[in-house]
C-alpha cells in the first residue's frame, strides 16, 4: 500500500464527496444551504458536544472548522482502510470496489454509529447514499492513480 498516495486519495474523495453532495442538495432540495449547516452542526457535535446541535442552522465559522476537519480526518482514515483493500485491483475493479465500500461505509455510519451517534439518524437518505459512494469511488480512483503515477515514476 502507498501511504502517501491512500493519505492524498482520502483529502481529494473527501472534496468529491463533499461536492457531490452539495450539487445534489441544490438540484434536489430548496433547503440548501441550512442541510449544510445542518450536517456540520451533527459533525462537530462528536467532538465539540452535543451543545451544538439545536437549531437555527445557521453558519457557525468554530462548528464549521470543527467539521470540516472531522470530515478529512476521516476520510484520510477511510481511505487508508480502503486502499489496503484494493492496493491488488486494477482499472474498473478498484473502481467497483470503491463503490461497494462507500456503500458499505454508508451503512456503518448512519446504522452502526448511530447506535452512539442517535442524531445522525436524520441523515438517512438517497443523497447521502450517493455521497459516500462518491466517496468510495472517488478515493479508489485517486489512491490507483495516485500509486500508479508513483510507481511510473520510480
Amino acid at each position: 500500500m502507498d501511504r502517501s498516495a491512500a493519505l492524498y486519495a482520502g483529502i481529494i474523495a473527501g472534496i468529491v464527496a463533499a461536492l457531490a453532495q452539495i450539487v445534489l442538495w441544490v438540484v434536489f432540495t430548496d433547503a440548501f444551504p441550512e442541510v449544510l449547516f445542518r450536517d456540520a452542526r451533527l459533525t462537530a457535535a462528536i467532538v465539540m458536544g452535543r451543545g451544538v446541535l439545536p437549531p437555527p442552522a445557521t453558519f457557525d465559522a468554530r462548528v464549521m472548522l470543527v467539521a470540516t476537519l472531522l470530515h478529512f480526518a476521516l476520510s484520510i482514515a477511510y481511505a487508508f482502510a480502503l486502499a489496503r483493500l484494493i492496493s491488488g485491483l486494477r482499472g474498473p475493479s478498484a473502481l467497483l470496489a470503491g463503490g461497494v465500500f462507500g456503500a458499505c461505509l454508508y451503512a456503518l455510519n448512519m446504522y452502526g454509529f448511530t447506535t452512539i451517534l442517535p442524531w445522525f439518524e436524520v441523515t438517512r437518505d438517497w443523497i447521502t447514499v450517493a455521497a459516500h459512494v462518491a466517496f468510495g469511488v472517488g478515493a479508489a480512483g485517486a489512491y490507483r492513480m495516485l500509486a500508479l503515477r508513483k510507481a511510473t515514476r520510480a
